[in-house]
């Protein structure tokens, strides 16, 4: 879990995958937090990607960074522990323009029963669950 979190890290702009009925929707994150032994991301309550992964919790990420790239299945579980969103706001502290932990739209989310695969045109695909 350790080398996924860490490849995110470097991709610095990854991509999540949701589902809004039938229709997926994409878009780019940059949070990436490691908490209580659990990779998190994090959104505001308002945006449209909360109430998809309410919906339907089941995403995909994929990132590249170094030639390599790496893509993501799991569940997001929303952690509505204040703790969890402090960690989260202290690792990006730019974010505390737009978000404060207990303000009612920070939210974040764990990655749960989840498998990564890092690939690569030179290496066969290193598979990753947690």
């Amino acid at each position: 879990m350790n080398e996924v979190f860490e490849f995110l890290k470097k991709c610095e702009t990854y991509y999540l995958a949701t589902a809004e009925g039938d229709q997926p929707r994409v878009r780019p994150f940059g949070t990436v937090d490691l908490f209580d032994g659990r990779i998190y991301i994090q959104t505001g309550k308002v945006k449209p990607v909360a109430a998809q992964m309410k919906a339907n919790p089941k995403v995909e990420i994929c990132g590249m960074a170094g030639g390599e790239w790496i893509r993501v299945s799991a569940e997001a579980v929303l952690d509505e522990r204040i703790e969890a969103q402090e960690h989260m706001l202290e690792a990006y502290p730019s974010l505390k323009a737009m978000y404060q932990p207990g303000d009612g739209n920070t939210e974040v989310y764990y990655l749960k029963n989840a498998t990564a695969q890092i690939c690569s045109f030179a290496a066969p695909a290193k598979i990753i669950t947690f």
